[in-house]
């Protein structure tokens, strides 16, 4: 982050426009997320982004602009592994820092996690598949 971006003290649109921006652009760069990603997005990465601004401010703001169901999209990625998420978090949890204060990037953080673990579960049956499955966990 250069020094003339200030740092986001209030959640807003304008705020989870950059933690969305910000993130996709890592993902976009990581060797282990960027081929799930350009599989999916392909070259429909404004719509996405688009997309995930509507989720972000559904869950931050509550002001209901995602309407659709994510986790039949998750499962359906059998090369998503639990491993994916964390690298996934530990992305997301880079960029909200370089964006927001700490108390604010807090608060995305953790929604963030609270939304892994979700997937998670849902994808793979337990938050820690590889400790407990309900059924194997890819490896």
């Amino acid at each position: 982050m250069t020094t003339a971006d200030p740092m986001e003290t209030e959640i807003s649109e304008a705020t989870i426009e950059r933690i969305v921006r910000g993130f996709y652009a890592k993902i976009r760069l990581d060797p282990d997320l960027s081929p799930i990603f350009e599989r999916v997005v392909q070259d429909n990465w404004e719509p996405h982004l688009l997309k995930m601004m509507d989720f972000w401010s559904s869950v931050m703001l509550k002001t209901n602009r995602y309407h659709g169901r994510p986790m039949p999209k998750h499962i359906a990625l059998t090369e998503v592994r639990p491993a994916h998420f964390d690298r996934w978090l530990a992305l997301f949890r880079e960029n909200a820092r370089e964006v927001c204060t700490e108390d604010t990037a807090n608060r995305f953080i953790e929604r963030a996690e609270l939304i892994a673990e979700s997937f998670k579960l849902g994808m793979f049956g337990l938050p820690n598949p590889n400790e407990f499955p309900a059924r194997p966990a890819p490896r």
